[in-house]
Order: C-alpha cells, then sequence, then structure tokens
C-alpha cells in the first residue's frame, strides 16, 4: 500500500506498548516532547495483565543491583537509583490503586492488573502521548531521522526508543524484532537463553519423581554462585517453584542443580536419638521438613547405607546437597523473562542510548539485563524507561 500522504512526524517514537515502553512515553511525554507508540498487538500491556497471576508484581522493595544478571553487572545502578520503587508506588498511589506485600518485598494490586494497565494509559493520555495498537512495524530506516513503515503509514522522529521486550511468552506476540533491529544499526547481542523457567528431568529422573507433581518444599536451590531459599514444586517433566525458577536463570546446559531439601536443619537428629533406628522411624524424621510422599521417595532411593553415625552423617549430607542435572528448560514457551539481549556495552547506563546510533535507545527486557522474580523485572522496566525518557 502506498503511505504517500500518511507521513506523521513526531518528536519520539516508541516501539512496544510494554511496560517500559508505556513509561518511557509518558516520561518523554511529561517534557512537551511529542510521542508515538506503536504496538503490534490488539491492546497494550498483555505481559503486564497476566502477571503475578493477574494482579501485576509491579515492583520489588528491595531492589538492589545484585538482583540483576547482565555481563556487566554495573550497568543497572544508575537507572536503578534515579527511579526506585517508591517512584512507581507514588504513581500507584496517586491513581488510588490498593496493593499489599506478598513476601519478600513483593507488591502486587489487591484488585487487577488491570489498574496498571489503565494507570500507564491515563499518564499517557495526560502526557499528550499517542498510543497506537495494531500497527506492525514492516520497516525501520534512519537518514537524518528515524523512519518507521507500518502496513498503512510512515513515522518519521529524530528518537526512536525500542522497547520490544525478549522471546519469551511467544503465544503473548513475543518477537526477536528488537534484537533484530539492533543488529541492523551494527549493535552487539550477548546470546539470548530462557529464565526464570522450570527445568526438565532426565529420563531416569523423570521416572522416579514425576508422579510428585504438584508437590512442594522450601529448599535451598544452587546454580553457579548464586542459591535461593524459596519454594520447589515438582511438575510432571521436572521441577519449578521459585526457588527452580531463580536458580535457573543462573544455570547452564550440562551444569549440575543442587538442592538442599532440609536447610537450616539437622536433618537426621530425630533417627540419631530414637531407641530404634528403622526406616519408619527416619520417614517420620523427615516428614516433620518435607511433605510424606517426597520423604518416603526420598527413603526409597537413597536410604542411609546403615544406622551407624558415621552412615546417617552421609544420610544427612545427601539430604541437603541432592545434585541433579536437568536435561534442559522448559524453553522460550514457559520462560517468564529472556536473559542476555542487546549488549550493554553499546548503551550509556545513563540514559539508554547507543553510543553508536545517536537517537536510538532500547529499554527493559530487550536489554541484558535481567532481574531476579519478584518484581524485579518490572522495575527494570520502570527505571530504564524513566532513564530513556527523560533523557529524550
Amino acid at each position: 500500500m502506498s503511505t504517500a500522504g500518511l507521513l506523521h512526524n513526531f518528536d519520539v517514537i516508541v516501539l512496544g506498548g510494554g511496560a517500559a515502553g508505556l513509561l518511557c512515553a509518558i516520561e518523554a511525554g511529561k517534557r512537551g516532547r511529542r510521542v508515538v507508540l506503536l504496538e503490534r498487538a490488539e491492546k497494550i500491556g498483555k505481559k503486564i495483565l497476566i502477571s503475578g497471576g493477574g494482579r501485576c508484581n509491579f515492583t520489588n522493595l528491595h531492589t538492589q543491583p545484585k538482583h540483576f544478571l547482565s555481563e556487566n553487572p554495573h550497568f543497572a545502578k544508575s537507572a536503578l537509583a534515579r527511579y526506585t520503587p517508591a517512584d512507581f508506588i507514588a504513581l500507584v498511589e496517586k491513581h488510588g490503586i490498593s496493593y499489599h506485600e506478598k513476601t519478600l518485598g513483593q507488591l502486587f494490586c489487591d484488585r487487577s492488573a488491570i489498574e496498571i494497565t489503565t494507570m500507564l494509559e491515563s499518564e499517557c493520555r495526560a502526557a499528550n502521548a499517542k498510543i497506537v495498537v495494531n500497527e506492525n512495524v514492516r520497516e525501520v530506516r534512519r537518514d537524518t531521522a528515524f523512519t518507521v513503515r507500518t502496513d498503512a503509514t510512515e513515522y518519521r522522529a529524530p528518537a526512536l526508543v525500542v522497547a520490544t521486550g525478549g522471546i519469551s511468552i511467544p503465544k503473548m506476540g513475543a518477537t526477536a524484532f528488537g534484537y533484530d533491529l539492533a543488529r541492523q544499526f551494527g549493535l552487539n547481542i550477548v546470546k539470548t537463553r530462557p529464565a526464570l523457567v522450570p527445568l526438565v528431568f532426565h529420563p531416569a529422573d523423570r521416572k522416579r519423581y514425576s508422579d510428585l507433581a504438584g508437590v512442594s518444599a522450601e529448599v535451598i536451590a544452587s546454580a553457579g554462585n548464586s542459591a535461593f531459599r524459596e519454594k520447589m514444586l515438582f511438575t510432571h517433566r521436572g521441577l519449578s517453584g521459585p526457588a527452580v525458577l531463580q536458580a535457573s536463570s543462573y544455570w547452564n546446559e550440562g551444569q549440575a542443580l543442587q538442592i538442599d531439601l532440609a536447610p537450616g536443619r539437622d536433618a537426621t537428629q530425630k533417627i540419631r536419638e530414637a531407641g530404634t533406628r528403622t526406616t519408619a522411624v527416619a520417614g517420620k524424621a523427615l516428614h516433620e521438613f518435607l511433605p510424606q510422599r517426597l520423604a518416603e521417595r526420598w527413603l526409597k532411593y537413597n536410604p542411609p547405607k546403615a544406622w551407624t553415625n558415621i552412615a546417617l552423617d552421609a544420610f544427612e549430607r545427601e539430604l541437603h546437597a541432592w545434585t541433579i542435572r536437568p536435561a534442559g528448560t522448559e524453553g522460550y514457551e514457559k520462560a517468564e523473562v529472556t536473559a542476555g539481549g542487546v549488549d550493554t556495552a553499546e548503551l550509556s547506563s545513563k540514559t539508554m542510548e547507543a553510543r553508536k546510533v545517536p537517537g536510538l535507545f532500547f529499554i527493559g527486557e530487550v536489554v541484558d539485563v535481567t532481574g531476579h522474580l519478584g518484581g524485579f523485572n518490572f522495575q527494570w522496566a520502570w527505571a530504564s524507561a524513566a532513564a530513556a525518557g527523560r533523557a529524550l
């Protein structure tokens, strides 16, 4: 279709109507910039709407740079320091959205995630930032400014902000468009992989444990040099739950995952104190901190070699260091976020602008900054968006 007569000029074009794109449009609009936000889907904030079981875990009170993975662990510090959880909470409270702390600093809406998208849409209107949905980008060109061609329209602006997200949850419309655009402009991409994702058992372990699907226990799951004490959940295919999702971001194919099934406990004390040391006594001792089915299964496949103190020492060590080698992950389909992305070495940590390409910005999940579970990825979206929006 000819685009003659359908050229629209703006100061800023934002690609992507998720958390980062919306807040960036708001911040740039508040500075008097003429902003247009282009969203490929039929509505904005689709991932916001499904997050936190539909209640949106919109930030974490305890946000610190240590809660983020990146090839450059220092990159996120500047943006996070300049737009904090308190800043977003102030916005939430301004709109009368009630919220609660669920656990470990995680903040959720009391009612629905829709309140967050409604809030962001309202703030865009107040800042005169134009939102266009169902807009499929066909081409991006740059001469003296950026030209974005969609199916029926061309948009032109001196600044282009890429907030297209990662490739996790493709059924929600996630694509590699942001990475392709970065490559088009000569930017390096840190290899992407699924993060905050369930892990899959090898066949032998699946045969042993898959019928425990739905059973959960508090554990410490460790991968690489990182350890997380939270719930672990058995699935039909492997392991999930917060502890395993957290560890998955640090796990690499072929590596072992280590799980402490009795964190902070002397698991064999009751067995040692018993007058008669038997499997039944051991089962009762394990059931004090493990679900009964898991306790029974553990004893079936990992029983003490004997009832001597030396054998119980070995049994104790195994409980604190269950070592499994996952066959892989559940992939981008089940991953909450994408690790890797646009190399932070290519961007200014102050503004998120590409060093090689003036006027080109990358924010949110498309960048090689990945948060822990629990609202941290939203906080990175808000913080990186504010950094770019205030620099435009």
